[in-house]
């Protein structure tokens, strides 16, 4: 039975359990417990979250875990040296280690990922990176495994990490069915970008907001001003000045950031040929979508396919 130890510490983000989710589903699914989960801290006993939640753990006590997982805070403030301490010596009898979101600065903290690739929520990675110059920081990948130990980035993330964690040891097909059972659409790699092209957009009004509803829903169509502009129902010329008054852009850059956006997914999943992305995502062939990806990316489609099939985890030993 591999067991499962999370580490937590007072005031971690409660966001942090949801991913333990994926561990609770695989047993239910074999219908045995194929994982145990333990909670440890520093002294056991109850640990507050930073919504207030409390929850009981138990000390280290020297035990020995086939994965130790450290969670995260919204607030990163130097670790407690025994704590420290602690995850250093679990570590060392452990199979894999696991950090979610901004956890990986106790890993770093602890010595575990210094000369290793790294990730963590995007808003910290600059402060991981300075503080531990020998970490390959990288602040756009949703997880990064670095042989035995693996780290997310941050919040919803880490559901993408423990489901990559069961796909390691029970199949692709267990990670799928819990992922539906999540209902997520399917585990992302960890190749994928932190970011979303309509996060940064952020329209104030319901107006634009429902014009690029209509976009993402319309990728293959020609999304002129014009039809945004109906849409909208505003003349081509109000539209356009109402849009980029309230997302800084001009609607055919969001249009394109919008395409990009979906053929990179589409990429990231690698099923499908360049020219059916193409298609699908409005960019009609093959030549205008390499154009846009070289303008936005700087590089080719082919090698952002390349680089996410690259950073996917490998069979372990």
């Amino acid at each position: 039975m591999p067991s499962i130890g999370v580490v937590l510490f007072p005031g971690f983000q409660v966001m942090n359990l949801a991913p333990l989710t994926a561990f609770e589903l695989a047993n239910l699914e074999l219908g045995r417990d194929f994982y145990e989960v333990t909670f440890l801290s520093e002294g056991g006993g109850p640990v507050r979250t930073s919504i207030g939640m409390v929850i009981e753990t138990e000390p280290f006590s020297g035990r020995r875990f086939d994965t130790l997982i450290v969670v995260g805070s919204v607030r990163v403030d130097a670790s407690a040296p025994g704590l420290v301490e602690r995850v250093r010596e679990t570590a060392a009898g452990a199979r894999r280690v696991a950090a979610t979101c901004t956890g990986a600065f106790l890993l770093a903290e602890a010595g575990l990922l210094d000369g290793r690739k790294a990730a963590t929520h995007w808003a910290h990675a600059r402060d991981l990176q300075r503080r531990h110059p020998s970490i390959k920081v990288d602040d756009d990948r949703i997880f990064v495994a670095d042989g035995n130990v693996w780290t997310s980035a941050g919040m919803t993330a880490g559901i993408d990490l423990t489901l990559a964690l069961v796909e390691d040891d029970l199949g692709p097909e267990m990670s799928k069915g819990i992922a539906r059972t999540l209902v997520v659409y399917h585990r992302r790699t960890g190749g994928q970008s932190q970011f979303s092209a309509l996060l940064d957009l952020q329209p104030r009004s319901d107006r634009v907001q429902t014009v690029l509803a209509h976009a993402r829903a319309n990728l293959r169509s020609e999304l002129s001003v014009e039809e945004l502009a109906e849409a909208a129902h505003l003349s081509p010329r109000q539209f356009s000045r109402i849009f980029r008054e309230e997302t800084g852009q001009s609607p055919a850059k969001a249009v394109e950031n919008l395409r990009l956006e979906a053929a990179r997914t589409m990429l990231e999943d690698g099923r499908h040929s360049l020219d059916t992305v193409a298609r699908e995502t409005g960019f009609a062939d093959r030549e205008r979508m390499r154009r846009a990806f070289l303008r936005a990316f700087g590089q080719p489609p082919q090698v952002i396919r390349r680089s996410v099939r690259h950073h996917e985890p490998g069979p372990t030993a």
